[in-house]
């Protein structure tokens, strides 16, 4: 199980982009695909009988299909299935302590009260110790360019884990990395009444934020030399700054810190959670 492409299924149609985009991670990045399912974690609208005997087998037919999908799409990769009688979010929780990272797939924008309150994905997104990467069923057909996206709004060891996940993977696919920055005047981004004339002028309040993203890539451009970077800075709250720069992504990056809560997604994650038209990888930071 050490470094694998982990991919939830659920039993529904979710888990279909989940698996491709899987799979295409551990091809490009040679790695075993592992394939986890809970057979007492099937959703309710999954017409079975409520048998657990006539449970495991659904789930290892669903099992099966997705295998035979991952290797219609990959021949060379090595592919294990895993059904297993534990909650969905402990078994991928378990796993995540040594997992590369983990897929899971998600409902459409039309459904984000289903996608993320109270489900699966929201518990295992935040208490992972993985990366964890969502994708949309409704959206997984498009092909976003090669482009990584991600948000970096601070330097140190939270930025560090966000970034090297951003870098690897552009490596991986031969694409390249957006980095994006966003500020605000301190008057709004602190929500103080400060006096506008005591704020910096906002052209050299600009500069600076590019100064600061750029010290902060110098060891990632080191790091990886072939992998192309795009330095990104605009002002504007965050969320919406990220999501203006990846609707033709491939995938956006962001982090989370770690915390011993199941609920410890901040505000931005949320947002590109809802919102984003592509991929997300959501990394736990320190």
């Amino acid at each position: 199980m050490g470094g694998s492409v982990i991919v939830g299924l659920d039993g529904t149609g979710n888990s279909v982009p989940a698996v491709r985009w899987g799979a295409d991670e551990a091809a490009a990045r040679r790695l075993p695909l592992c394939l986890l399912h809970s057979w007492i974690s099937q959703p309710l609208n999954v017409s079975i009988a409520q048998a657990a005997t006539n449970k495991r087998r659904y789930g290892a037919e669903m099992l099966g299909a997705a295998e035979a999908t991952a290797l219609e799409l990959h021949p060379g990769i090595s592919v294990t299935t895993e059904q297993v009688s534990e909650q969905a979010v402990d078994a991928l929780v378990e796993r995540s302590r040594q997992a590369t990272l983990i897929v899971l797939g998600s409902r459409g924008h039309s459904a984000i009260s289903g996608f993320l309150l109270g489900s699966v994905s929201l518990h295992v997104l935040g208490r992972a110790e993985c990366p964890v990467v969502t994708v949309r069923e409704d959206v997984a057909a498009a092909n976003g360019e090669r482009e990584v996206v991600v948000g970096v709004q601070e330097g140190g060891t939270h930025g560090a884990a966000v970034l090297d996940f951003a870098f690897a993977a552009a490596e991986a696919h031969h694409s390249r990395v957006r980095t994006v920055r966003a500020w605000e005047p301190a008057a709004v981004a602190g929500f103080m009444p400060t006096a506008l004339a005591d704020c910096p002028d906002e052209e050299e309040h600009a500069a600076e934020q590019e100064k600061e993203l750029a010290d902060i890539l110098t060891p990632w451009r080191a790091k990886f030399p072939g992998v192309d970077v795009v330095e990104h800075v605009r002002r504007g709250r965050v969320a919406p700054v990220l999501l203006g720069s990846c609707s033709p992504a491939s995938l956006l990056v962001v982090g989370r810190r770690m915390q011993r809560t199941p609920m410890s997604l901040g505000p931005v994650a949320f947002a590109v959670l809802h919102h984003s038209f592509c991929p997300v990888a959501v990394v736990p930071c320190s």
